[in-house]
């Protein structure tokens, strides 16, 4: 992966910075208890974390966006999910490291998710290590969300960088598929939410890391 123009690096959020799935697993885990239903190992969420509602809702009760009772059922969540959200969310091994590195390197970096605004800031405003970000956007931040690229070109813009000269790091085929259409360099975060039936050798990625710090080797080796 050619890394001699990258001038910032950025990621998406959940399943590839931090490990949100206790919190997303919990939130509606406790929307079956509430009802009677027997409680679900958090095994059975975490690989439709990166999902958000959508998985969440799917483990928990078998149903899809489709489904007549999918938006009372999704407010709910969010609000279940709003109460608990940073009780056992935490940044993944090697990621603090991995972004003390860039910044001793000069390079800038940023997070582009699909989570809203609602949950993002207030998130992000509460963990330490996002106080380095020099751009976080959410998915309601532009009036499209990943796959399409503009919040990765937005986040480019806030960090005053072409987009070319960005790096995008995300665990879903969707973050390949942004980070290819803004013109950016991809890479797939296969320790993420990418779930037992992802295969990432299939989303055209320029490079997979099944580790955080694994990205400094790439751009060691460029």
């Amino acid at each position: 992966m050619k890394g001699s123009l990258t001038q910032a690096v950025l990621f998406d959020l959940d399943g590839t910075l931090i490990d949100s799935a206790p919190d997303l697993g919990a939130a509606a885990d406790k929307m079956r208890t509430d009802r009677g239903l027997e409680s679900y190992p958090l095994d059975r969420y975490r690989p439709h974390a990166g999902s958000g509602a959508r998985g969440m809702l799917g483990v928990a009760f078998g149903i899809t966006p489709d489904s007549p009772e999918f938006p009372e059922l999704r407010e709910e969540f969010f609000v279940a999910y709003e109460r608990r959200m940073l009780l056992n969310t935490q940044v993944f091994d090697g990621v603090q490291a991995l972004i003390d590195a860039l910044q001793a390197r000069g390079l800038l970096w940023g997070v582009v998710t699909n989570k809203s605004m609602r949950f993002t800031d207030p998130l992000t405003r509460a963990m330490p290590l996002f106080a380095s970000a020099g751009a976080i956007v959410s998915g309601d931040t532009t009036p499209h969300a990943k796959p399409h690229p503009e919040p990765l070109h937005e986040a480019a813009r806030r960090l005053g960088v072409p987009s070319e000269a960005c790096i995008y790091v995300g665990d879903d085929e969707r973050d390949i598929i942004a980070g290819r259409a803004a013109g950016m360099r991809t890479v797939a975060a296969t320790y993420g939410y990418m779930g037992s039936q992802a295969d990432a050798t299939l989303w055209q990625a320029d490079a997979s890391i099944s580790s955080p710090m694994e990205l400094l080797h790439l751009l060691n080796s460029a």
